[in-house]
């Protein structure tokens, strides 16, 4: 409806409402009649109208992982992803004496495929409706807690009625500041099992060096299967349980792309801000980026100390050693972004431009002071995001989070369930009790305790002002300024604690708050001495929350009407929900003098390689590399197979694993990445260096028979010319 509104709105200044330019938009389905022309122009030749339909083909095949996206593959619940997306299932059925990250793992049949990670899901969209009037009705006049508190209750209660019905999934996500609001309704399988990985030394390739960088050779594939109870039903693991039939899968494209073709990626976007006010903006890149940026790299480097290769510990601390990299690595590039295109200068400019149409007219007038409130807002949020940085790292330990979060169940059990906060409804207490179990494998007493001490470093010096009294008692930290005092008092933690069990961590999911009250844990025992604090965090939190649910409605009203009148076509924020992006397959010049050509080949993988991790692709296919044994998957254009493609889609976190589909909506690739310049495009989008990259199916292919020997996966699917 807004969308439709504001278009009108355009047509009657006079203004002829216009397709984006360079194919900037994560485009929401219904939005894709409004820019049908411009889809086929590009060369798409699906009824964009088809594409609305999320149970329908191709949109019923792509499924959400909650944090990667994925597709449908065969009609057996073969689901394809990427392999960062599916490497924590890897590492964790690995060890050091059967380590599938290092030697990949094939299942040659069903009954060997794995148990993925504790609390692995995969999606399936069933519904899609508006609940806006029933999420905002009478909040206007309320309180800003109050407000908060209502918007809330009415999430969960929406989001309760929809799971009325056993093995379903729903979620009410908000759109364009809270001005809009839909019930999103999902089939959640809960048995999802591994299927095929390769190696790090495909998977992974080039690692944390080439990692958003061009020119990539990276097979950043993996598979999954879900399965379902026998009546086709959600359930947990089980033997007795059934391939999920899926009713629509993509066709996997063994021709694929040429430069200039058609691409598209349907998937689901993580968050971006390009509609954060100054403030914001000012406080991200000023500040909490350059910041955080440098404790990643201290992070990382404790890490690598207390987990040294080829250890049980370095194993354990794979999936996050890999995550810590990817995102330090991408903060360099926001920040060298906002730099390049002077981010905070345009912010401004933007501002200034919005105020003055604003002004132009006095029936926008309203919009004025909402804003200005906003920007105040945006401020106080920024400041309080400052003061608590510190603190939030300095609480981080795995064994006090356990802590915390089983303390405050049992308050919230205390409720009844519909009151009780998300994360701690019935509903949620299936990923409550797998993330418990599967710290198993994640934690190591001795990497915690190091993380944990460079994050109190940090803390202990900053100014008292915003130091933390009652964590500072409740630790001993008062007087505290030599690193073997620290140490000390960290031993003791480590020595005197029961969390570090599974099953005690289980146990006291069941345990009311007196029990816990009357532990002797000392995390359990820093865990209640934090509580109240943190509860007044919360509420102060969720009162600028609330004041911003009054506020910013009305500052997204007022910019996308403003970019209504100048041609464009508005999209909210990506915020999780499934989105649209299409272009062209091509290189670039991000900078004078560099250009980016469109396609990576199987040659390239020997130019780089050393025969030392991240370099250090298998003997085997070095040897059909150096046979130029390209089998049925060459691009004549290139006289080799491709290995990875650039386009110029609009994608950002969460979009990993994302089917990249061409014009017939075939598979001809999965997003995995963007080019280094590209990373700021979270907050500004800049044609000249926004540039996607994929894995090409043809690679893909290629690895499955000719060094994975994954036959038995290529004859399952639907293989098209």
């Amino acid at each position: 409806m807004r969308n439709k509104v504001f278009l009108m709105a355009a047509l009657m200044a006079g203004v002829a409402a216009q397709p984006l330019a360079a194919k900037e938009g994560m485009f929401t389905p219904e939005q894709l009649p409004e820019i049908a022309d411009d889809l086929k122009e590009t060369g798409l030749e699906l009824d964009p109208e088809a594409l609305t339909d999320l149970t329908g083909f191709p949109m019923g095949s792509v499924v959400s992982l909650g944090g990667c996206s994925a597709s449908f593959v065969s009609p057996q619940g073969l689901v394809v992803t990427n392999h960062h997306c599916a490497r924590g299932s890897v590492q964790y059925n690995s060890t050091a004496e059967n380590n599938y990250l290092e030697n990949g793992f094939l299942a040659k049949t069903m009954g060997a495929e794995l148990p993925a990670a504790p609390g692995s899901r995969i999606y399936v969209t069933t519904d899609f409706s508006d609940v806006t009037q029933r999420m905002r009705e009478g909040t206007d006049t309320m309180t800003p807690n109050a407000r908060y508190d209502a918007i809330d209750q009415r999430a969960k209660d929406i989001t309760a009625e929809c799971e009325q019905e056993a093995g379903y999934r729903c979620r009410v996500a908000s759109y364009y500041g809270g001005d809009e609001y839909k019930l999103i309704k999902q089939l959640e399988v809960k048995d999802v099992r591994l299927v095929y990985a390769p190696a790090d030394s495909i998977g992974k390739y080039g690692g944390d060096v080439d990692n958003w960088m061009w020119p990539r050779h990276t097979g950043d594939f993996s598979f999954y299967r879900a399965y379902v109870a026998p009546d086709g039903s959600s359930a947990e693991y089980s033997e007795d349980n059934v391939p999920y039939k899926a009713e629509h899968f993509l066709k996997v494209s063994k021709s694929g792309l040429d430069e200039g073709d058609f691409v598209m990626v349907a998937g689901y976007p993580g968050s971006t801000s390009r509609y954060a006010m100054l403030a914001e903006v000012e406080n991200t890149f000023g500040w909490e980026y350059p910041t955080f940026q440098k404790l990643l790299t201290d992070w990382i480097g404790t890490i690598e100390a207390a987990a040294p290769e080829g250890s049980d510990a370095r194993v354990k601390y794979e999936a996050r050693l890999a995550g810590l990299n990817n995102y330090e690595k991408n903060l360099r590039g926001q920040i060298e972004g906002a730099r390049r295109v002077g981010l905070i200068e345009r912010r401004r400019e933007r501002e200034a431009a919005l105020a003055d149409w604003i002004a132009a007219d006095p029936s926008r007038a309203a919009y004025g002071p909402a804003i200005e409130n906003l920007a105040e807002l945006s401020q106080e949020s920024a400041t309080a995001a400052r003061t608590s940085f510190w603190y939030g790292n300095a609480t981080r330990a795995q064994l006090l989070s356990v802590a915390e979060r089983l303390y405050r169940l049992a308050k919230e059990r205390e409720k009844p369930n519909a009151q009780r906060e998300s994360g701690y409804q019935e509903r949620d207490m299936a990923f409550f009790r797998q993330g418990l179990q599967a710290l198993d494998r994640r934690y190591d007493p001795s990497v915690d305790k190091a993380e944990w001490e460079l994050f109190l470093s940090g803390y202990l010096a900053q100014p008292q002002a915003e130091r933390v009294a009652v964590f500072d008692n409740a630790l001993g930290l008062t007087g505290v300024d030599d690193a073997k005092q620290l140490d000390a008092i960290l031993d003791g933690y480590y020595a005197n604690t029961s969390l570090d069990e599974s099953e005690t961590r289980l146990a006291l999911m069941d345990a009311s708050v007196a029990d816990l009250e009357a532990s002797d844990d000392p995390f359990m025992k820093l865990a209640i001495a934090l509580y109240d604090y943190e509860r007044g965090l919360e509420d102060q939190a969720e009162e600028r929350a609330g004041r911003g649910l009054a506020l910013r409605p009305a500052y997204m009203e007022a910019i996308t009407q403003w970019q209504s009148e100048q041609g464009m076509l508005p999209y909210p924020d990506a915020n999780s929900t499934l989105r649209i992006t299409y272009g062209n397959v091509m290189g670039g010049s991000p900078f004078d003098g560099m250009e980016y050509l469109p396609f990576t080949t199987l040659e390239g993988i020997t130019q780089k390689d050393t025969g030392i991790d991240p370099f250090n692709a298998p003997a085997r296919e070095l040897a059909l590399i150096e046979a130029k044994d390209y089998g049925q998957y060459e691009l004549d254009s290139i006289g080799s197979v491709p290995v990875n493609f650039l386009s110029d889609l609009d994608v950002t976190g969460g979009n990993s694993g994302s089917a990249t589909l061409n014009a017939k909506g075939e598979l001809v690739g999965l997003l995995f990445d963007g080019t280094f310049e590209s990373v700021n495009s979270d907050w500004d989008f800049d044609p000249r260096t926004t540039r996607s990259i994929h894995v090409d199916t043809r690679y893909m292919l290629w690895v499955m028979e000719k060094v994975d020997g994954a036959q038995n996966l290529i004859a399952e699917m639907d293989i098209v010319d």
